[in-house]
């Protein structure tokens, strides 16, 4: 069992917190509460509210009940002003909604709790009463409006500022990535290897072979020179680029791997984008994680639906002599994907099929 060592027991004062309140908020307000009922009943009584029990009941009940329907009221205040005005460039315009609008419950609070303490106590109302009020309420207001103003604009950078390390942490494993599809050692091998069996037995074959894997080559290297993570290609050329990596596939696997191209795609939807080398991770991911044999072989269908999706299924047969490796490359797409599209990559995973559908993309 981990130990919490930065796990700390509830103080009494939060184990009473209504929910409407954060615990910093609450923790404001507790604190607040008795200098402010001090301050306010000897201002309304006098000493009076120290020499006399009831009065001094009488006081603070008043006094307690005007403060949190003050509160609540300043609090709904303050949200609805965050809510439509959240941007960082929204400041001035939040601080200012903030400010008028808080003041105008200040001016109408203050007459409240002036005929409050009129009512329930022996305090006359008087206008006079009421300035001082007012005065101390507008210049907390201001001040209240400004530190919320700033917290907030502190904190809204901050978060601001860790989105930004994130998404520069996905740009550089998804250059990662690249890179590392680009000079695949294990793919380069294996291509290596199939040249020179071919060239002693099929050496027409071969320099077909040869020429395709220097498209395929040029093609990674040129989708991998943009430092932008959000250049696209459009689909036409990435399924031009599949199905040269298809056939040099085909060489080294044979039998054992059938990859299933679209039929018919329509010319409006070969001129939308996707991410360059997008079907060579998702072929790659296939390839990676499944078995394949004369017997058993692993089909791989890709295919571009009416609507505008590119899928790539393939059947599962899982690898099982060794851990699966974490699925870095398709994660990276995902997020990427995330970044340019309304619409979320669709990973499906069943017991017989392993399917990806990435949304094809109107630049």
């Amino acid at each position: 069992m981990p130990l919490l060592t930065n796990w700390s027991p509830p103080s009494r004062v939060d184990s009473y917190r209504p929910r409407f309140f954060c615990e910093r908020e609450w923790r404001w307000h507790v604190r607040l509460m008795p200098p402010l009922f001090l301050l306010a009943n000897y201002y309304f009584i006098g000493s009076a509210y120290f020499r006399n029990p009831f009065t001094f009941v009488i006081g603070t009940a008043l006094a307690f009940s005007l403060y949190w329907f003050s509160v609540v009221l300043i609090t709904l205040t303050v949200r609805w002003s965050i809510r439509h005005y959240p941007g960082m460039q929204q400041t001035v315009p939040r601080t200012l909604v903030m400010l008028t609008f808080i003041g105008a419950l200040t001016i109408g609070l203050s007459i409240v709790y002036v005929c409050a303490y009129s009512t329930l106590t022996s305090v006359p109302f008087t206008w006079l009463a009421v300035r001082p009020v007012w005065i101390v309420g507008l210049l907390s207001d201001a001040f209240l409006c400004v530190a919320l103003g700033l917290f907030y604009t502190y904190s809204q950078w901050k978060l601001e500022l860790q989105e930004d390390e994130h998404l520069q942490r996905q740009a550089l494993q998804s250059q990662y990535d690249t890179l590392k599809g680009q000079l695949n050692p294990h793919f380069l091998f294996n291509a290596l290897n199939s040249v020179s069996v071919l060239i002693g037995e099929e050496p027409k074959q071969a320099e077909e072979f040869v020429d395709k894997m220097a498209r395929v080559y040029r093609y990674m290297l040129q989708s991998g020179r943009s430092n932008d993570q959000s250049a696209c290609v459009t689909l036409q050329a990435e399924l031009e680029f599949i199905s040269l990596y298809a056939d040099l596939l085909q060489v080294r696997y044979q039998t054992s791997l059938r990859i299933d191209h679209p039929s018919y795609v329509s010319s409006m939807l070969l001129t939308r984008s996707v991410l360059p080398l997008s079907l060579l991770t998702l072929v790659d991911n296939a390839v990676k994680h499944n078995t394949m044999s004369t017997g058993k072989p692993l089909v791989i269908c890709i295919d571009v639906t009416p609507d505008g999706w590119l899928q790539v299924i393939n059947n599962r047969q899982q690898r099982t002599i060794r851990l699966e490796a974490i699925r870095a490359g398709l994660v990276s797409l995902v997020a990427r994907y995330e970044l340019l599209s309304s619409e979320a990559v669709v990973v499906e995973t069943t017991d017989d099929y392993f399917k990806v559908a990435l949304p094809l993309l109107i630049v």
